[in-house]
């Protein structure tokens, strides 16, 4: 009842005038940066800033979470689009989006994204508005050693996103962990495959990874099979239209992801990115046609869509009720909150109840705009597949070189983009998946420095891992990943 009793106070200022019109603004406007390759939420965050100065800090928080979450929402377009994920969180969302869209079934893969991210949008505000003070407390019991375990489990996804090859999969997760520690080592200073150039000294960008690999490599294969002077064949987009058969496959992958988003989410330094990872993972796990994942299933559509908006609202728990930001997009949140005078942190539900609850129930609202938005809009923006193949094949390479030229205004990252190509091209060309190195790229980093803090509080004793319970189930949880798909496999063998 308290909980109702906040949510009512909450809406009496999101349904403010001037608060409605910043939740349209914020996710019209993150919906657009969303779509297109390279912007992402966290440029489009900062730049929000100076406009919320002066603004009440319940208005200003508004409306940057409407840029947030929008961008989450809208990045899936140019992923089932064109191949070219449109923010980090999306990436999970191509593999089969954009076959479907490929298979002249653009218009579905779109609806289907459109509706899963608003159910899981919308089970997380649920989740939010109701467990977000306990949650903040549990993640406070997630140290080093629990982030660890937690990253590991995330990396034995490799099993289920390797369709045939375990080995290949392995291996492309390593050059992913490899990629993931390039620039200077923050704890010692010391410089690791940098190859003597101050270019790679801070690592390489996402975003020029994912490009490449997904987005250009795309654009080399056509060209090398003869498919840059085709056009695509007429009526590519399909219906928007969903079957009660299609309903119901979908209803449980949303459902399940979206539970497992937000709880993800909530984890600091988690986020959107490995919660439609770990969505997609586990309904091709438990899927009975796993096998055609990464063809054109639409659960593999539903699952990284509602995952990935659930935790972009989960992470708002450790950002409201611990003041831990748990990744760069909320990090910039924090900023704007300091900036404005509130300090989030366990006393913020009762300092300043406004801000919380004002937010909380402009989210239900800013999920409502979305639907609207995108639904209409879906028929027109999936045209783009009626271009003439050379022009969309124009079009997503300049996307891709202004997106990461846009970065850092640098014309190396353009060679390392043209590199991620060719790499991603060599990897398709010779049946190596992406999706454990993005994974990796992902997860390395977070794993080395809370392996390497895990390691300094224990004194070097590697026992940490397994004396803590929440990380001795998580390992043995990510072993049983790996096992039991193996197990499985020499069963079948012996039965044949």
């Amino acid at each position: 009842m308290e909980a109702f009793n906040n949510l009512m106070y909450g809406f009496g200022i999101a349904l403010e005038p001037i608060n409605i019109l910043y939740v349209f603004a914020g996710v019209f406007a993150g919906t657009v940066i969303g779509m297109l390759p390279g912007l992402g939420p966290i440029s489009a965050l900062a730049l929000m800033i100076p406009l919320t100065f002066g603004m009440e800090p319940s208005s200003g928080l508004i409306l940057m979470a409407g840029v947030y979450y929008g961008a989450i929402f809208g990045g899936s377009t140019s992923s089932i689009l064109l191949n070219a994920p449109g923010v980090a969180g999306t990436v999970a969302t191509s593999f089969d989006g954009y076959p479907l869209a490929k298979q002249g079934q653009a218009g579905k893969a779109l609806a289907i994204a459109a509706y899963a991210s608003f159910i899981g949008g919308t089970v997380s505000i649920i989740f939010l508005m109701l467990v977000a003070p306990l949650l903040g407390r549990v993640a406070v019991s997630f140290g080093p050693a629990e982030y660890f375990s937690l990253m590991v489990l995330g990396l034995t996804a490799v099993v289920s996103l390797s369709d045939k090859s375990l080995v290949k999969g392995l291996i492309a997760a390593v050059v992913g962990v490899m990629i993931s520690i390039m620039g200077i080592d923050l704890q010692t200073g010391t410089e690791r495959f940098t190859f003597g150039t101050a270019h790679l000294l801070d690592g390489i960008e996402f975003l020029v990874v994912a490009l490449g690999i997904f987005a250009l490599a795309e654009v080399f294969y056509m060209l090398l099979k003869g498919g840059g002077g085709k056009e695509q064949p007429r009526n590519a987009i399909g219906s928007l239209k969903l079957s009660k058969q299609e309903i119901r496959q979908i209803a449980p992958p949303v459902g399940r992801s979206s539970i497992l988003g937000f709880f993800t989410g909530v984890l600091p330094g988690a986020g959107a990115t490995i919660g439609s990872f770990l969505g997609y993972s586990m309904e091709k796990r438990l899927a009975k046609d796993g096998d055609t994942f990464g063809k054109g299933n639409i659960k593999g559509v539903a699952a990284p869509e509602s995952a990935n908006n659930a935790a972009c609202t989960g992470s708002f728990v450790p950002l409201l009720t611990l003041g831990v930001p748990g990744s760069g997009s909320t990090a910039v949140l924090l900023g704007a909150l300091l900036v404005m005078g509130v300090s989030p942190g366990p006393a913020m539900l009762v300092d300043r109840p406004d801000v919380f609850w004002g937010v909380v129930a402009s989210m239900y609202l800013g999920n409502i705009f979305l639907l609207v938005l995108n639904l209409p809009l879906i028929p027109l923006i999936a045209k783009i597949l009626d271009l003439p193949r050379p022009l969309l094949l124009a079009l997503i390479l300049i996307f891709c070189m202004i997106g990461v030229y846009g970065m850092s205004f640098s014309v190396f990252d353009l060679l390392l983009l043209l590199g991620f190509g060719l790499l991603g091209l060599g990897m398709r060309l010779f049946g190596f998946p992406a999706a454990p190195l993005i994974l990796a790229l992902i997860l390395g980093d977070i794993m080395e420095e809370s392996m390497r803090r895990a390691l300094q509080i224990s004194g070097g004793d590697w026992s940490i891992f397994i004396d803590k319970p929440i990380s001795m189930w998580l390992l043995i949880i990510a072993a049983l990943s790996l096992v039991l798909p193996l197990a499985k496999k020499v069963m079948v063998k012996a039965r044949g």
